[in-house]
């Protein structure tokens, strides 16, 4: 029940990096574990990334650990993905979403969905 609000994507060259911000409103984040998806056209909607309510503990899909980090700044209601080493194959629509807790996220289980912003990675 908190709104949520992607921007950050945009057109970037392999190799390159772009942070994506999810603003939330209506509710704090801060009783919510936070996450990241993506959905490339065709495809289905996989998890990216996760993070608990604290910021303690963050999980990651394989096909971006080492390159992708989460993290969440809940004073100012908003969680960040930092993209750096982008390939190609990241090129999809990015999401936000809030969950009850980290495991419900990891799984796709969430209480709240972003609109997504569009991430295009070129060779």
């Amino acid at each position: 029940q908190v709104q949520l609000v992607e921007s950050g994507g945009g057109l970037v060259q392999a190799g390159g990096s772009l942070r994506l911000s999810c603003a939330a409103s209506g509710r704090t984040i801060s009783v919510y574990a936070m996450g990241w998806f993506r959905q490339a056209p065709g495809k289905e909607r996989e998890f990216v990334a996760a993070i608990r309510w604290d910021g303690s503990v963050t999980y990651y899909a394989d096909s971006v650990k080492g390159r992708f980090t989460i993290s969440r700044d809940n004073a100012k209601n908003t969680v960040y993905l930092r993209m750096n080493s982008l390939k190609p194959e990241d090129t999809a629509v990015y999401s936000c979403a809030a969950g009850s807790n980290l495991n419900n996220l990891r799984i796709g289980v969430v209480g709240s969905w972003g609109q997504g912003t569009q991430v295009t990675v070129s060779s």
